[in-house]
């Protein structure tokens, strides 16, 4: 079963911005789009770029290498309609300012 566990604040990660965030063996990409929050594995599918640091665009991410799109959302590809290219999501939730994600 899966625990959340806090990653951040919501101070962290200004509005249409997202960061970069490594726990143990996991790195995160939390995104602020719209003042929600979403977590996606924050390496690309692809070739393993940072999504984080990736060029987003109302509620899409490029990766900045192959500029490979993302709903950040779901995490659902859009170049394709292939499912494992789509990035991994995580649950999140916030606890008063704490931003927590489930893994």
């Amino acid at each position: 079963m899966a625990t959340y566990r806090t990653i951040c604040t919501t101070r962290d990660i200004p509005e249409g911005q997202a960061r970069m965030f490594v726990v143990g063996d996991m790195m995160f990409g939390i995104f602020n789009i719209g003042g929600e929050f979403f977590a996606l594995d924050n390496r690309c599918p692809h070739a393993g770029a940072s999504l984080a640091h990736g060029y987003i665009e109302g509620d899409t991410v490029a990766c900045r290498i192959h500029h490979w799109r993302f709903r950040i959302r779901d995490g659902k590809h859009l170049d394709t309609n292939r499912s494992e290219k789509c990035a991994r999501t995580f649950p999140l939730r916030i606890v008063g300012d704490e931003i927590q994600v489930a893994w």
